[in-house]
């Protein structure tokens, strides 16, 4: 399959060509948003939508910036990690509007906040960190593997991936809010 002509196919309605992309990346798509959800049925509707906005929208793709099998897979990170950060707000809400008095946390709640620390921290990497550090990480790509696929050279992925593990690193130290809960 040559994602040029793949996506060509999307572009011009053809069906035969999302079944193909269903089949190169759909469990590439399930995977990731399995990762950050943690809830299957949360991966398979996030795998829908990655798929529904590829067949509608599947001029969003610009193959100068990278393959498809890269832009779906952060698509599908994105929408996942809308999908957690939409559970937390409906969560919180839901113990608003309950005339319960709070429970303690639970133990998933770190994660949960732990998890949302880190997606906004990778938010505020430029794009071609983001790109590194998702192939790596949540692809789980080598760094060769993830500069043959960015079509990139080997020193420059890895030079991306340092400065973007720093970046990382540097806000995860001192996320938003903390300074003013320590009474800095």
């Amino acid at each position: 399959m040559v994602e040029t002509d793949l996506h060509q196919r999307l572009v011009y309605g053809d069906e035969s060509a999302l079944a193909e992309a269903y089949d190169a990346f759909g469990g590439l798509v399930h995977h990731v948003a399995l990762r950050v959800t943690r809830s299957p049925a949360a991966a398979e509707d996030v795998a829908q939508e990655v798929f529904t906005h590829l067949w509608s929208r599947p001029y969003a793709f610009d193959p100068r910036r990278g393959t498809l099998r890269t832009w779906l897979s952060m698509l599908a990170h994105r929408r996942a990690v809308d999908w957690v950060r939409g559970e937390e707000r409906h969560r919180k809400a839901a113990h608003t509007l309950s005339a319960e008095p709070r429970q303690e946390a639970t133990p998933a709640d770190p994660d949960i906040e732990r998890s949302l620390l880190l997606h906004a921290a990778l938010a505020e990497l430029p794009l071609p960190q983001r790109q590194i550090v998702h192939l790596a990480y949540f692809a789980g790509r080598t760094y060769r593997q993830a500069a043959a696929e960015l079509g990139i050279p080997e020193g420059t992925a890895k030079t991306r991936l340092r400065a973007a593990l720093h970046k990382l690193a540097d806000l995860l130290a001192d996320p938003p809010g903390t300074a003013v809960e320590r009474g800095v």
